[in-house]
């Protein structure tokens, strides 16, 4: 007997005992919108507010419990909105305050928690404390971290600490000081030993959750106290040791002090606001104390995200990343996108096996004790958009100019992030048109301004990269083949009980719309290999946080030997491929062509032609569908109790999971009435039935009392 439906029929309103309480956050499933190119409302070409408040009862339909939104604050956009000018203000691109406000109180009526991002390792060149340190108010250099150079004459950068987007992590002003930015030089690190960086955001995290949302994500949660003495490192391609090796500028522990107090703070209001941290730490035990008891609360689990297509691997890190969680009483949070990486279609081979395995990673996260979280467009099967033109990228990484010194203005700061000080600050780039159009002062011709999506994750070293030819317009692994364009979407969704219940539902449904389109097809790559490097295929260690690289654009760092060496040749640029524009491409919602209902006209990136067949239109009510086959697992997942927290249900092991003796290349285990098998091999694998299957990514055949499990599939079964 094949089972081949995926909408399970149970829809229940039962919710997971952790869920109803106020420990929501341990089962909880986050949707990641990445707001600019979730929904444009007012026809500009890039999202909004208004745009993902449109689109909120997709995500209350979909199952997810909340949605965590990137920055929206008043930017000047060298990073997507990760430099921050005005931590207390949306930015016009995307609305205003009453915007936000709007957005919050729809999402809790839909039942949708937020969860916004707060930015505090640095700000913007353009924040007025900067400007300020710029102008020599008294003081106001404390509040970042300015020092001395070193040398006869100063003109060497104080340490050899690098930029995680290449290039020195030191830029010299006119005066002859240098300040720290760990990621751009529009970035400039704060110092917190100072009492007014600590009071400044205890008073923005208390603004927004007045305002009412239910947490944030705390973009590099582990890089705001640096080792005394700012000591050298010793060695270079320091992006490449982000998470496997101590650094003297991540994973300080006087972070975590900072961290107990945003607990207290987040504890002194009502409704179990939380705190999420962008952490790297070198081992899975260093990150488990990001999430004690007295502080936050989740912490994303990235060795998840860049473990391999391998039954072994995945087995060591669920286990170890349990027990250190486990032995700190908090849960696991998975992940297997984000706005950072290549989307895990394209990750895990591209093509027909590449969704086959992006459909059951998705059903194996979604089993496992503890939280998940979703990256926009992952419902729909999306594969990374591997062919941008180059004069529409605008990852800050992607074009690399010559360095500058930054003058130092003899002229009063400006009370706040508008207009700049000759020297200082570049205009904002006329919007929504290409970056080229509208170069900053401080940009050479090639310089990619305007705004610039955040890529604080993942740095792939690339030696000697600069302005050139986009290394994507060659014939490569990634590019687009359709081969299987009218095959509709490879395996196929498959539930194993109840009726189809959800064809046509809903307002983004569109009858007729036909099989969804093959995603890109490519060879398998599961290391990081200079073949796959342009779109970043494989496990990728992850940079955490802030812009991937030195786009030219405004102050540029210095290499020390004065003004007239290139700086950004091997090995100094060693950071980030500035390639992630790639998994930020518009998400397709109806129609048969672009912009496929993102917005009236346009998007800021090209979508592709073939992404008609993946719309959430083209999607709902298909039972064979990436997007049906995600709702059901969430609609499952919160009617089986023993899914989602880990002490749901009774169980001998504490985090209520069970790993069973399986085939080669089978993963299974047990939690509380389910087990789940994950088969990564090649070829159809045969074992006993571990119960009745309730729902599968690709077509089951059992007798039930033996099954026959399709290769690169995962099955859930309840007993």
């Amino acid at each position: 007997m094949t089972h081949e439906s995926t909408a399970v029929g149970l829809a229940s309103a039962y919710s997971n005992a952790t869920t109803a309480s106020g420990d929501w956050w341990r089962d909880a499933v986050i949707y990641q919108v990445y707001v600019r190119s979730f929904a444009d409302s007012d026809g500009d070409g890039i999202g909004d507010l208004r745009g993902v408040r449109s689109r909120l009862p997709h995500l209350a339909r979909l199952g997810v419990d909340a949605v965590w939104l990137t920055p929206f604050y008043v930017s000047p956009q060298a990073d997507g909105g990760y430099d921050v000018a005005d931590y207390r203000a949306v930015d016009p691109l995307f609305g205003d305050l009453a915007d936000a406000d709007e957005l919050v109180r729809a999402a809790h009526e839909l039942g949708l928690r937020v969860i916004v991002d707060v930015v505090p390792n640095h700000t913007s060149e353009q924040h007025p404390w900067f400007r300020a340190a710029l102008a020599g108010e008294p003081g106001a250099r404390e509040r970042y971290l300015f020092r001395r150079g070193r040398g006869a004459d100063g003109s060497l950068p104080p340490n050899d600490w690098e930029s995680i987007f290449g290039g020195p992590a030191w830029t010299r002003v006119a005066d002859g000081e240098w300040y720290l930015h760990l990621f751009a030089p529009e970035q400039p690190d704060l110092d917190w030993t100072h009492p007014e960086v600590t009071a400044e955001f205890d008073s923005v995290l208390r603004f927004w959750l007045d305002l009412g949302v239910d947490g944030f994500r705390i973009d590099v949660a582990h890089g705001m106290v640096k080792a005394d003495g700012l000591p050298d490192i010793g060695r270079g391609a320091q992006a490449t040791l982000i998470g496997t090796e101590p650094l003297p500028f991540f994973d300080q522990d006087g972070v975590h002090e900072i961290h107990r107090a945003w607990r207290r703070l987040l504890d002194s209001y009502e409704g179990a606001r939380i705190g999420v941290a962008e952490a790297w730490a070198p081992s899975s035990e260093r990150l488990a104390l990001y999430v004690r008891p007295d502080e936050l609360h989740q912490a994303f689990n990235f060795r998840f995200l860049n473990c391999p297509w391998d039954p072994g691997a995945m087995r060591t890190v669920i286990d170890e990343s349990l027990s250190a969680t486990t032995a700190v009483g908090a849960p696991t949070t998975w992940v297997l996108s984000n706005h950072d990486v290549v989307r895990h279609v394209t990750r895990y081979g591209g093509g027909a096996q590449g969704l086959a395995r992006a459909r059951a990673a998705a059903m194996l996260m979604l089993s496992l004790p503890g939280s998940a979280y979703l990256y926009q467009g992952e419902e729909l099967g999306l594969p990374e958009v591997a062919d941008l033109p180059p004069e529409s990228r605008q990852d800050p990484a992607f074009r690399r100019g010559r360095r500058q010194q930054i003058p130092v203005p003899a002229v009063d700061p400006a009370p706040g992030p508008g207009p700049a000080a000759p020297g200082i600050i570049a205009p904002r780039p006329g919007e929504p048109t290409p970056p080229q159009s509208a170069p900053s002062p401080h940009s050479q011709p090639e310089s990619g301004a305007g705004p610039q999506p955040h890529a604080c994750c993942g740095p792939q070293t690339r030696a000697g990269a600069g302005p050139g030819p986009d290394p994507l317009t060659a014939p490569q692994a990634h590019a687009p083949t359709r081969p299987q364009a009218e095959t509709g979407t490879g395996p196929q969704a498959q539930a194993c009980c109840g009726p189809q219940t959800r064809a046509g539902a809903g307002p983004e449904a569109e009858p007729g719309a036909g099989p969804a389109p093959e995603p890109c097809t490519a060879p398998q790559a599961h290391a990081p290999t200079r073949t796959q490097a342009e779109t970043g295929t494989g496990p990728q260690p992850q940079a955490c946080c802030g812009p991937e690289a030195v786009t030219g654009a405004g102050p540029e760092a210095e290499m020390g030997g004065g003004a007239g060496g290139d700086p950004l040749t091997a090995p100094e640029a060693d950071g980030q491929d500035g390639l992630r524009d790639g998994c930020r491409v518009p998400i397709p919602w109806a129609g048969a062509e672009p912009p496929y209902g993102f917005g009236p006209v346009g998007s800021w990136l090209p979508q592709p032609p073939e992404w008609a067949g993946l719309s959430v239109a083209a999607q709902t009510g298909d039972p064979h569908s990436t997007l049906e086959l995600y709702r059901a697992a969430l609609e499952l997942r919160r009617a089986m109790p023993g899914l989602g927290a880990p002490e749901a249900g009774p169980s001998p092991d504490p985090r209520g999971m069970r790993w069973l003796p399986s085939p080669d290349g089978v993963l299974l285990f047990t939690r509380p009435g389910f087990a789940c098998t994950l088969n990564t091999r090649p070829e159809p694998v045969e074992l006993p039935a571990p119960g009745r299957p309730v729902l599968s990514s690709a077509p089951v055949q059992t007798d039930g009392r033996t099954v026959r499990l399709p290769p690169d599939s995962c099955t859930w079964w309840a007993f």
